[in-house]
């Protein structure tokens, strides 16, 4: 499948044909701006728009995960009801995802991701308010509702900004997540040893990032981008919990919570396993995620580029095979070093793979629905591999072992491989949303 070709400028810049920059124009007239420039420059603020609301979502998203042992501590939870309390973002955003959809059919993902956007930061604040257990699982309850509004919306703002410039975004848009969940672990270890507060770090950072929000978000498309107008005569849109659920949008969010499941097996268990089972020490461990949170970084930073150049299925199949050869490394090799390098190759290769997933959901729609639609019934089922894998891997490490659980990801993740070619809808930006599938 060949990627859309992109659009090109006049090589004069949008003067007209005959006028030479500098020697017909009139002295007293200021230059003007060619044209061609100005619409790079604002396809530039628009991709930046894209990319910060994820940016945003890492730097919150990380923030909060890094003072989980302070809160812990504040609050004398025990291990029961920390875990507990660490599902409730989780859930509360699941819930929230079942009503973005109608939501940005309604009004737009533009204004919804620009309110959740200074919202979410600002809610870390209240994690720092609360009082007691209670207050703080009610702050976690507003704190995952905000997030799962924003993280439909940022998605089907990054779909329409796809349509818009007819190029691929997804990657970079995710990759500044990535980027922003590490600076928030910079930011946060070095809040901890300089002695700041919960209060005053969320206080700090919540206020700073509200305000990149306020920026960036003027930057974003308008509205019309991807609302979905009525005509005179037509009933609002109304977009029921039931409806999008169709069976492209199930295989979807399959493939979605299988790399979800993979990426948690490496981040929760790579330290484990190089510890435990290849007789690594403490920091030495460390290595693997680190290693892989770096490559996956890496690569989304370039997916983009590869996804124009060779087409959303070929990405797929060749990135997942890296994924699963770097597991294949993982798994077979009794060495440390080999070990370390494995869990960096299936950071490489998981890369791309859920951005991909993620475009081919929002270009194919949801039975005229929309991206939103269908980008909430798919993240729904996607972030699910966040809550149970993390849970079945220990299970089954329980039983089998890490090492033979590795190996049984090697599976789950061929079918992600064996399904490539579902994803060419992620190469159809220039299909008007109207026409899009039914």
């Amino acid at each position: 499948m060949t990627a859309p070709e992109n659009t090109t400028q006049p090589a004069s810049g949008g003067l007209p044909p005959g006028e030479t920059p500098g020697v017909d124009s009139p002295a007293d007239e200021p230059p003007k701006t060619p044209p061609g420039a100005a619409m790079s420059r604002a396809a530039g603020r628009t991709r930046l728009a894209a990319m910060a609301a994820f940016l945003i979502v890492g730097l919150s998203y990380a923030s909060f995960l890094i003072r989980v042992p302070s809160l812990k501590v504040e609050h004398e939870l025990s291990a029961g009801q920390l875990g507990l309390l660490l599902v409730v973002p989780s859930v509360s955003a699941l819930i929230a995802m079942q009503l973005a959809g109608g939501l940005v059919a309604r009004y737009g993902s533009a204004p919804i991701a620009r309110v959740t956007g200074v919202a979410l930061p600002l809610s870390l604040v209240g994690l720092a308010l609360a009082d007691d257990p209670i207050q703080l699982a009610v702050a976690l309850v507003i704190f995952g509702l905000i997030d799962g509004l924003l993280d439909v919306s940022m998605n089907a703002h990054a779909i329409a900004v796809e349509r818009a410039l007819k190029r691929p975004v997804m990657n970079r848009c995710h990759a500044a997540w990535s980027i922003g969940a590490m600076a928030a672990s910079v930011l946060g270890g070095l809040a901890i040893q300089a002695g700041l507060s919960p209060m005053t770090h969320f206080l700090w950072l919540g206020v700073a990032v509200a305000l990149l929000a306020l920026v960036t978000g003027l930057w974003m498309l308008p509205a019309s981008a991807d609302r979905h107008a009525n005509q005179e005569g037509e009933k609002k849109v109304r977009v029921k919990w039931r409806d999008g659920w169709t069976p492209r949008v199930l295989m979807f969010g399959a493939m979605g919570a299988i790399i979800l499941i993979v990426e948690g097996a490496v981040g929760n268990w790579s330290g484990v396993f190089l510890l435990e089972d290849r007789g690594a020490t403490l920091a030495v461990a460390s290595l693997g995620y680190t290693f892989f949170n770096l490559c996956q970084t890496a690569g989304r930073l370039v997916g983009d580029r590869l996804h124009e150049r060779y087409g959303a299925p070929a990405l797929v199949r060749v990135s997942g095979g890296i994924a699963l050869c770097g597991l294949l490394m993982v798994v077979a090799s009794p060495g440390i070093a080999v070990a370390i390098a494995g869990f960096a190759v299936v950071g490489i290769g998981l890369s791309v793979l859920l951005p991909l997933i993620f475009s081919a959901v929002g270009h194919g729609g949801a039975e005229g629905l929309g991206a939103a639609a269908a980008l909430a019934r798919f993240t729904t089922l996607t972030y699910s591999g966040l809550l149970l894998g993390p849970v079945l891997v220990g299970w089954f490490a329980e039983m089998v072992g890490l090492a033979a659980t590795f190996a049984g990801l090697l599976v789950l993740l061929a079918l992600v491989v064996l399904n490539a070619r579902a994803t060419g809808t992620a190469d159809r930006r220039d299909v008007p949303q109207e026409t899009r599938e039914k």
